[in-house]
């Protein structure tokens, strides 16, 4: 079926609503009595047995789900049922037409246009971007349960796993991946659609095989023998071919500092192979400050951390957009506390005496504060060896935060 009625099929049938289903394809056209019903003859529609007519995929969906009273598919709070409206919203003013400009041309149901095809599945991909983005931090859509969001935007971005979201794009965009794939193995979305299968690669930009045999062929002309080019021409040709050339990428800023008589690879060593204890003396046997840094790290937004898996994964994803910077920064950041009650401290060892140069490659650096520690300070020593321990508990505000998941970036 259309991929706007499957939420709306799943949450009938979860709740055991007799929905007659009536089989209305517009391409092909409706008829007098739908068009009286839906003016622009457009899917799907909604006729209760009471007879309440309702248009538009959003409303007839909220409307089926708010059958059952006792349901937390549209939230529990009323934050919570604005955000669900707003994602439903979102995917299907954002997402659905630009996926549909894009496959749509190259099955043959749209006119054909190659430009077209791509400036729609780039705008696609853009928007669905976003949605991997927020789900690097969230396991749902909004709050830590399924709700009508889900089912909705899963049935939407239908499409874009059937023809575009290839092995390569699923391993660029890991988060929206893990969620569509636990979404559809929900016994209420899968209830309601076929197995899951993922393609391997995307449908190739390219007019349908129809268009291609119904075009006559037409008998090219000779070609004229082609006049040597004047020398002048020549280097024209040579200068536009130099001016195509991409740009060499631009050299990070601490390259520019001279070689280091530590070399921070040697201290991950030491690090990954013995034990901590051990790897800190030799660290601080061998720690130029003159050359590194030392750096505390605090998460600004800690009243809105919610699982601490799930902040575990937020300090994974920071560390994964820092890998410009690996040869140059050493660290380890952990989440302290509980469900709802938690902290994300961590320390760095930097290349250079300023922190912006390494953690600006990340562009969510600045959700984090940096303040430098001096290692002759016996609390910030042992403020670094907590850290890098990863174990012992953390007192912020005179309250104790038990250390509860972490991450290294070596």
């Amino acid at each position: 079926g259309n991929p706007r009625s499957i939420a709306i099929r799943a949450v009938a049938k979860a709740n055991k609503l007799d929905l007659e289903e009536v089989e209305t394809d517009p391409a092909k056209g409706v008829s007098t009595d739908y068009l009286k019903i839906n003016k622009l003859g457009r899917i799907p529609s909604f006729v209760g047995a009471d007879g309440y007519e309702l248009t538009e995929c959003i409303a007839i969906a909220i409307y089926i789900t708010s059958q059952n009273e006792k349901t937390s598919l549209l939230g529990k709070t009323k934050q919570d049922y604005a955000s669900i409206v707003r994602w439903m919203s979102y995917t299907n003013q954002e997402i659905v037409p630009t996926l549909a400009g894009a496959f749509r041309p190259i099955v043959g149901l749209d006119p054909y246009n190659k430009k077209n095809v791509e400036e729609s599945l780039k705008a696609a991909l853009k928007a669905v971007h976003v949605l991997d983005e927020h789900l690097l931090v969230h396991t749902f859509l909004v709050g830590e349960r399924i709700t009508l969001a889900d089912l909705f935007t899963a049935g939407l971005l239908s499409r874009g796993f059937q023809y575009f979201f290839d092995k390569k794009w699923r391993s660029e965009n890991p988060n929206v991946t893990r969620w569509y794939e636990t979404v559809y193995n929900q016994p209420i979305y899968s209830s309601v659609v076929k197995k899951l299968e993922f393609i391997d690669e995307a449908i190739k930009n390219q007019p349908p095989l129809k268009a291609k045999e119904d075009k006559p062929k037409q008998e090219k002309p000779p070609k004229a023998a082609s006049k040597p080019k004047p020398k002048e021409a020549e280097e024209e040709e040579v200068m536009e071919e130099e001016e195509e050339k991409p740009a060499p990428k631009p050299k990070h800023p601490l390259e520019a500092l001279p070689k280091a008589s530590l070399p921070l690879d040697e201290w991950k060593r030491k690090y990954s192979n013995e034990d901590t204890p051990a790897a800190l003396n030799w660290f601080w046997e061998n720690y130029n400050p003159e050359e590194y840094s030392l750096w505390k790290c605090d998460y600004k937004y800690n009243d809105e951390l919610t699982m601490t898996f799930m902040t575990a994964n937020l300090i994974g994803g920071f560390f994964t957009r820092l890998e410009a910077s690996r040869k140059y920064i050493f660290g380890c950041a952990s989440v302290y506390g509980v469900t709802n009650d938690s902290i994300v401290q961590g320390a760095f060892v930097v290349r250079g005496q300023e922190a912006a140069p390494a953690f600006d490659v990340a562009p969510d650096y600045e959700s984090y504060e940096f303040t430098k520690l001096d290692a002759t300070k016996p609390e910030d020593k042992k403020f670094v060896e907590s850290m890098w321990s990863m174990e012992e508990p953390i007192e912020v505000n005179g309250k104790k935060y038990e250390w509860a998941d972490g991450k290294v970036f070596k």
